[in-house]
């Protein structure tokens, strides 16, 4: 089920009626919820939902298992056999493919004949993303960050329906606390949550969505056909529209959880103006940035036992950010190419605290080239990461350079304007937005109202027609 589709609004209007009604009565409200999202979630194909049942099933016998163990080597051994089956789904339904195929050409390349038999499996919409966040409650219980939760609360936990697909990535203690409090409909800031919610439908549908027909499909479908100014506002344009599809569907699911009475994690804070990857990876995807750092870069190490192992770390840990983005090698270089971006600056980072290299002048003229610099690097990245293998991202970088003075059809004024708004909006500074949200804050119910459906109508209208599905839901 889609957010900005006519299903889902009739489906969270009946949600939101019941959730209210029951919310006096956690026995009651806690499997009504639980229900909905499952409706939810098996509304793609109703199947998904023995596999989500699944995983929460065995997150929560192996939380249970770790729990009970005092002594720390079998208390490590059962974490590791918790997690093992926890990733088990995903690492069958997402790499059993990339797997045998690769085994296969690898064999074939030394003369042998194995073949590992290849099983045609569809991808379970946001298995990656639930799994995350059985990981994380399960090492939070080995370390003792988080008590044990109850069955349902788990359940509810994992399959919320508005993070359940496609983030953010919640934390036990972001999410499970606020399951066993009593909300106030009273302090609901409906006004808030509609700001995210149609600031979030613009993002994804007039912008991402006209982008993606308008340019980025085109350019990335057959870059031998286009000329170099349109490979290279083809890259710009889908920096714009991953980042508004994904902030976009970001911004939907915190505001339709505000309404609900819940608070969601941050998950993006202006990353096109970041003035290195460092800081670029603090500010995109922000909750998928602190699980890889806190689940996966510090158990190895971190920033101990020297620089050697640090540049390792942080390899190891983008590769397989890169991996889990999507079974292709295109993903795994667009991690490694960001894994060296972040080894380089550790390596700059270190030589200016040593004296070794001088600290950039803090002008507005560095600042601003710092900007351009590490937007640049990350365009080239996210050249692999849209394109369809790395054959195709390396035709398309070199098409930037090889094409000029070919004719540039699909370089239109709303193109350029839908890019231009996309961008934007990373350097507008806070207090005029914050000003119209308060006064969004202060109309009332009516006028609410009537602004809601006028906003509702210009997307509508300006938007194309149809609605794609979030680029992340692939993930």
């Amino acid at each position: 089920m889609l957010f900005p589709t006519t299903d889902f609004a009739i489906f969270f209007c009946l949600v939101f009626l019941g959730h209210w009604w029951l919310n006096h009565n956690p026995r009651v409200w806690k499997p009504f919820m639980i229900a909905a999202s499952y409706v939810f979630y098996g509304w793609w194909n109703w199947r998904y939902v023995f596999l989500l049942a699944a995983v929460s099933l065995i997150t929560q016998a192996s939380a249970i298992a770790v729990d009970h163990q005092r002594q720390p080597k079998r208390r490590t051994a059962a974490l590791a056999l918790g997690v093992a089956a926890t990733i088990a789904p995903l690492l069958y339904f997402k790499y059993y493919g990339f797997f045998t195929v690769n085994v296969t050409n690898a064999a074939t390349t030394f003369g042998l004949h194995v073949a590992p038999p290849l099983i045609q499996v569809v991808l379970p919409v946001g298995v990656s993303f639930y799994t995350f966040m059985a990981i994380a409650y399960l090492v939070d219980i080995y370390r003792g960050d988080f008590e044990i939760a109850s069955w349902v609360d788990l359940f509810l936990y994992l399959s919320f329906f508005p993070h359940l697909v496609a983030g953010p990535i919640v934390r036990p203690n972001e999410l499970i606390p606020q399951l066993v409090v009593r909300r106030d409909p009273r302090h609901i800031d409906v006004a808030d949550a509609m700001w995210l919610i149609l600031g979030g439908l613009f993002k994804k549908v007039v912008i991402a969505n006209y982008l993606a027909g308008a340019v980025v499909d085109p350019v990335f479908g057959d870059p031998a056909r286009h000329s170099s100014p349109e490979a290279i506002v083809g890259i710009v344009a889908y920096a714009v529209q991953i980042y508004c599809d994904f902030s976009g569907y970001t911004d939907i699911a915190i505001g339709v959880a505000k309404l609900l009475g819940f608070r969601f994690p941050q998950n993006f804070d202006r990353p096109y103006s970041a003035r290195s990857v460092q800081e670029f990876w603090r500010r995109w995807h922000m909750t998928l940035s602190r699980w890889l750092r806190d689940y996966l870069y510090i158990p190895l190490g971190g920033n101990r036992k020297g620089t050697a192992r640090i540049y390792r770390n942080l390899m190891i840990t983008m590769l397989l950010g890169g991996l889990w983005h999507g079974a292709a090698w295109h993903f795994v270089v667009w991690g490694g190419l960001h894994g060296a971006y972040l080894t380089v600056g550790h390596w700059k980072d270190g030589k200016r605290e040593a004296g070794q290299l001088a600290e950039p002048p803090e002008t507005a003229l560095v600042h601003w080239m710092q900007r351009l610099a590490t937007f640049t690097l990350v365009c080239i990245a996210w050249t692999l990461f849209r394109a369809d293998s790395v054959a195709t991202a390396l035709a398309l970088l070199a098409r930037t350079v090889t094409a000029w003075g070919l004719p540039s059809p699909l370089l239109t004024r709303p193109v350029l304007l839908a890019i231009s708004a996309g961008l934007v909006t990373q350097f507008l500074p806070h207090r005029p937005a914050e000003r119209l949200r308060a006064a969004l804050s202060r109309l009332r119910p009516v006028p609410l109202g009537v602004t809601v459906a006028v906003v509702l109508f210009l997307i509508t209208t300006l938007g194309p027609r149809g609605v794609a599905p979030f680029i992340y839901f692939q993930f």
